[in-house]
């Protein structure tokens, strides 16, 4: 099994009997969930999905569209699926693992479970307007959610590099229409932030409307990345539904 452009796999686990596909945030790049792999190797094996136009990515064009970007990443995860699979997404990844845990049912070769974090359900209203703020707006804005290293927004030459794939995925997460699709049949496991600027409980809580196969949910003390402070207790959470669902 070779890894393609698509996959980060940083800690190799060919035995474990679980794979955890970790889905980034909007403008977010595989290497943020580094830490989780080296948390949970060897027993489970970690994979990250690298979006284009970032890191070893760059010179890629980004997805604008959540339906295209969900279908691309359903084709990179079909050599994978030789073990149970879990998706995991974080804010616009969460979107994305939910679209991408439906296509995987369609074709018979749906994930044991479906994680997502710091989104709120499809079928919850929201603002969806930052994809239209001007450069500066938008980059305060996600400042102000802590996810992304402060060196790199004071960098007026980093600023330039990461603001088209930002704006591309904001474009993507804050246009897409929910799709007219039965539930999922995996499980949902939720998580959210209790002092989350962007997202409330309650939004995140809603995710249960959207499978038939069981549905917990977790608030951790934090904001929108509350994951990065609370590693630990996610990794302990994620292991648990990898028990559950081998």
């Amino acid at each position: 099994m070779t890894e393609d452009r698509w996959i980060r796999r940083y800690h190799p686990a060919d035995d474990a009997p679980a794979r955890l596909v970790f889905l980034p945030h909007a403008g977010g790049s595989a290497s943020f969930f580094h830490p989780f792999s080296k948390a949970l190797s060897p027993d489970v094996d970690v994979l990250a999905v690298q979006y284009p136009g970032r890191q070893d990515r760059f010179g890629e064009p980004p997805f604008t569209r959540i339906p295209d970007h969900a279908d691309a990443i359903t084709q990179a995860l079909l050599p994978w699926l030789d073990v149970p699979v879990v998706l995991f997404g974080h804010s616009m990844g969460a979107t994305l693992a939910y679209e991408v845990g439906l296509r995987l049912e369609a074709r018979g070769s749906g994930p044991h479970a479906v994680v997502v974090s710091a989104r709120r359900a499809p079928s919850r209203p929201g603002d969806d307007t930052r994809h239209l703020l001007d450069d500066n707006t938008l980059l305060a804005e996600v400042a102000n959610l802590s996810g992304t290293d402060p060196r790199v927004l004071a960098d007026e030459e980093l600023r330039a590099l990461i603001l088209p794939a930002l704006r591309a995925d904001y474009t993507a997460v804050e246009t897409h229409t929910h799709p007219d699709a039965p539930p999922l049949a995996a499980p949902i496991h939720a998580h959210a932030g209790a002092d989350d600027p962007r997202v409330t409980p309650e939004d995140v809580r809603a995710w249960a409307a959207h499978t038939t196969g069981g549905f917990d949910f977790t608030t951790h003390p934090g904001g929108h990345f509350y994951l990065t402070e609370r590693l630990p207790d996610v990794v302990a959470a994620l292991r648990k539904t990898l028990v559950i669902t081998q």
